[in-house]
């Protein structure tokens, strides 16, 4: 559902650590839609100018063959690899880089912020140009079909013909389930992590109980107010971040142990401590309009909409895919992943095995670069 340690308290800071070999990265903004050719939205909605943010690594080939797209998560941002010039770490450089998985000495990878988002990309909190003030509740709805239109917009800017993978978990996995579908000339392989084909009655319930701690913050205000709700999306994030574990991990890390073990009734299990810290993580680096609208995005996820049966849609997915579950993912359980790897013609289904639940497609990168690196070296041996 969304992208922690996710995305953020899974990087790095490494200002201070000594010298390194690494080339930090920058954040770079394009637009590509703009007056003359404004985005159409999958609504019928006209949206206007679309800025994206998005990051590279490597060098594309003079063919335009060599091109890798990593889609983000609910709460990601385009800093998937390197460092940037905040000394952050990217979200998954543990993938990205030379003798990785993602070798950039053979890819050109590329991560953008997709639409809808808080970091670059045209978004809530990006400027209605009709009124000169941020959008908020006012911005057009928007689905997984418009990121990927928009990334598709990106990649040929940037002078990609084709991607040898799009890949991605939870909400990324359901933006490379579309591209296979939108655009299958341009891809020849998928890999889908831990998501969804279509979100179940589980996600979208998770998520209506998110919203709803925002909404009934006092500061919301009907998403036009100057003011973050803050104590509203601490708690979405907290309510999040207990679905994006699992029973065994909090119980190895936390069980019963107490911060203040004074008996006391303002005595706090450290559970308690980190769900909190999560949620002023989130109030410091989010906003709460995005999340309505990025979760409203997810809910209405459902590859068969105006397709067919979802299951027969899968069958018409013509590129290979290499489609991995998480054995403790509570939210996308492996019977999804199993699912989905079962009615694409060239799916393949493998499992990750970790205690971390849903969040560990942002931890074991270990198992993550062997699966993903041995599917790739595979593809292009086709």
């Amino acid at each position: 559902m969304r992208n922690e340690p996710e995305l953020w308290s899974a990087a790095t800071d490494v200002r201070g650590a000594g010298p390194t070999r690494e080339v930090s990265v920058e954040t770079n903004v394009v637009q590509v839609f703009d007056e003359e050719s404004p985005l159409v939205l999958e609504s019928g909605r006209v949206l206007t100018p679309v800025n994206v943010a998005y990051e590279t690594y490597g060098t594309l080939n003079s063919a335009g063959t060599n091109a890798i797209l990593v889609c983000h998560a609910l709460t990601g941002d385009a800093h998937a690899g390197g460092i940037d010039a905040r000394g952050r770490r990217g979200w998954w450089d543990g993938l990205i880089g030379k003798g990785k998985a993602l070798d950039t000495d053979e890819y050109y990878v590329v991560c953008s912020n997709f639409l809808g988002s808080c970091y670059g990309t045209t978004g809530p909190n990006s400027t209605d140009p009709s009124t000169g003030k941020p959008y908020n509740q006012a911005f057009p709805d928007f689905t997984v079909r418009d990121m990927v239109n928009v990334q598709h917009h990106l990649i040929e800017h940037l002078g990609i013909k084709e991607l040898a993978a799009v890949l991605g978990g939870s909400l990324g996995g359901m933006q490379a389930l579309e591209w296979a579908l939108m655009f299958p000339e341009k891809v020849r392989s998928i890999i889908p992590i831990a998501t969804a084909a279509r979100h179940s009655a589980w996600c979208i319930a998770l998520n209506e109980v998110a919203r709803a701690a925002i909404r009934n913050d006092p500061a919301w205000i009907n998403g036009n107010s100057h003011w973050q709700p803050d104590r509203g999306l601490a708690l979405a994030r907290m309510i999040a971040m207990i679905s994006y574990r699992s029973r065994s991990s909090f119980e190895q890390r936390f069980g019963r142990t107490v911060t203040q073990p004074n008996g006391r009734r303002n005595s706090h299990f450290e559970v308690e401590s980190y769900l909190q810290h999560q949620g002023e993580k989130l109030v410091n680096r989010f906003d709460a309009a995005t999340y309505v609208a990025i979760t409203f995005a997810m809910d209405r996820h459902d590859i068969g909409k105006d397709r067919g049966d979802y299951r027969t849609v899968l069958g018409g997915v013509k590129a290979p895919a290499l489609c991995i579950g998480i054995d403790s993912d509570v939210l996308y359980p492996v019977e999804e992943q199993q699912d989905i790897a079962k009615h694409i013609p060239r799916g393949h289904y493998v499992e990750l095995s970790s205690i971390h639940g849903h969040d560990a497609f942002l931890i074991e990168f270990d198992q993550l670069n062997r699966l993903i690196g041995n599917f790739l070296k595979e593809v292009a041996e086709q």
